[in-house]
């Protein structure tokens, strides 16, 4: 006899009795969950952080003159940011399966230390194929990092709580591109230091800063509970305890490759890619464009004095006619909204217990902000949409990359599925590095039109994924996957996500 469960629920077999939990009080696990994000969510937010910044400084350093100094177009310039989605869409599946077989205090170092040095590097690039080759291992050696994470805390927290975490590492994209921007200002003061312009300084002292960081994390990462330092054995029984009966991390699963062909097989994992993908172009355009398209409106205003930046070069904070260093500290409001916006979603998220309404609201809300930016023509307007569509972009893609983690069981399956899922979406954002050109500024409506399509293809994709996860939950409600039982004696032969005592969340 299985026991049935509300869609919203973690599985229970009907075996299971509520005195398995009682060593763990409603204080004590309160007190461990603290304990655990403590130990484990600053460091992994910090390398993201970091992974961030160092991907999207690149539109910081243009405005310092990189495009004039290297010679390139604008054009060429968006040759290479293609060229870094390309290189993080190919390693993403790679990575995380070797994540699964060696393990996160190892690998996720290893990677920081690799984007570290290779960042570092660009800062010393001297001509257009320089430039092109060291982004595209930039985009490689970061592949696996968010996919790697979203995996690790599947493995630490239950079910229900690994949307607010992956929410608040997240937030870490939107603090760097505020943060980028005021840093990126103070850089730029140490032109003509050592001979160097001020762009490559920017690459250089973040590029040296993730290296410093990365050789420091080999100490203060953790492997999963059973061999986590800080937890006493004690603690190590509760987490143990309480992730049995809510997911299959305290399942010793080896990995084998008919595991990651389930994911493969899976037209749910194609969605979740879908669902990431129709948000990745308007969130990669975003942040990387952003400080580009708002200095212009130079048929008003006029280049500022001394300003390296043109007519011809496009990027949303640059067409208002402000100096490089005025757009550089311009970026930070709507960062700062964005991450404001996407906690306070997340919490009602996991309060709610539901993932597609918060996406569709955040879509909607981008959309809006995109709408803006199409029809108002004034600089105040276009700023204002800009921070609608950094705040409804970031709170939907927290929200987004975490579904998997929370529906798809099977560590090795997971595993792969959230590398999918960003490998897929990441298409996106190789399509959106090469849609604002040079020759469609001031407006953008290329540019800006296409986020704003593909902001309603995240509204129907999401819609349908809600439908068909939905749906499945009621067949499993009606006992019509029950025959998949037929065989499975108890708890040790678990199905993963095929298991008809599974619920998806929605």
């Amino acid at each position: 006899m299985v026991e049935k469960t509300q869609p919203s629920e973690a599985p229970k077999l009907a075996s299971d009795s509520d005195e398995a939990l009682e060593s763990v009080s409603s204080i004590q696990d309160k007190a461990l969950l603290r304990k655990i994000d403590l130990h484990v969510l600053p460091a992994l937010t910090l390398l993201y952080l970091l992974s961030f910044l160092d991907r999207s400084n690149v539109a910081n350093a243009r405005i310092e003159g990189l495009t004039t100094d290297l010679h390139m177009t604008g054009n060429q310039y968006l040759t290479g940011l293609t060229l870094c989605f390309i290189g993080y869409v190919l390693f993403e599946i790679p990575c995380n399966i070797i994540l699964k077989r060696t393990s996160p205090r190892l690998w996720l170092p290893t990677l920081t230390l690799a984007w570290g040095v290779v960042a570092t590097l660009m800062g010393v690039a001297q001509n257009r194929a320089g430039f092109y080759a060291v982004r595209f291992v930039l985009g490689m050696t970061e592949s696996g990092l968010f996919p790697g994470v979203v995996f690790y805390f599947s493995m630490w927290y239950k079910r229900n709580e690994q949307q607010y975490r992956v929410a608040l590492f997240f937030s870490a994209a939107a603090l760097a591109g505020a943060f980028g921007g005021v840093l990126a200002w103070g850089i730029a003061h140490m032109k003509g230091v050592g001979g160097l312009d001020g762009w490559r300084w920017i690459f250089i002292l973040e590029g040296l800063l993730t290296v410093v960081v990365s050789a420091a994390s080999y100490f203060f990462i953790t492997n999963y509970p059973a061999t986590a330092h800080f937890l006493s054995n004690e603690e190590r029984a509760a987490v143990n305890t309480r992730l049995k009966y809510d997911n299959d991390a305290t399942r010793n699963e080896a990995f084998t490759w008919s595991n990651v062909s389930k994911a493969i097989k899976d037209p749910k994992c194609w969605l979740y890619g879908a669902v990431f993908h129709t948000m990745s172009l308007p969130l990669y355009t975003l942040s990387l464009f952003l400080v580009s398209p708002i200095l212009s409106f130079p048929s008003k205003l006029g280049n500022p004095p001394n300003s390296r930046y043109t007519t011809a070069q496009p990027t949303i904070i640059t067409e208002l006619g402000f100096s490089a260093a005025a757009a550089q500290l311009l970026t930070v409001p709507p960062y700062a909204c964005a991450t404001i916006v996407t906690i306070t979603a997340a919490m009602l998220s996991e309060r709610w217990i539901r993932r597609a309404p918060f996406i569709i609201a955040g879509s909607c809300l981008a959309l809006i902000g995109y709408i803006i930016l199409l029809s108002a023509p004034a600089p105040g307007a276009s700023y204002f949409g800009t921070i609608l569509a950094a705040s409804g972009i970031y709170s939907s893609n927290a929200i987004l990359l975490s579904w998997p983690g929370n529906n798809v069981s099977g560590q090795t399956k997971r595993a792969t599925c959230n590398a999918m899922q960003i490998s897929i979406g990441n298409v996106g954002a190789v399509i959106g590095t090469q849609l604002y050109r040079s020759n469609d500024g001031p407006r953008f409506f290329v540019g800006h039109g296409v986020a704003a399509g593909y902001l309603v293809g995240n509204v129907l994709v999401t819609s349908l994924l809600w439908m068909v996860l939905k749906r499945e939950n009621e067949r499993r409600d009606r006992g019509e996957r029950d025959d998949r039982l037929v065989g499975v004696s108890g708890e040790d032969e678990w199905l993963g996500d095929d298991d008809p005592r599974w619920r998806f969340q929605t």
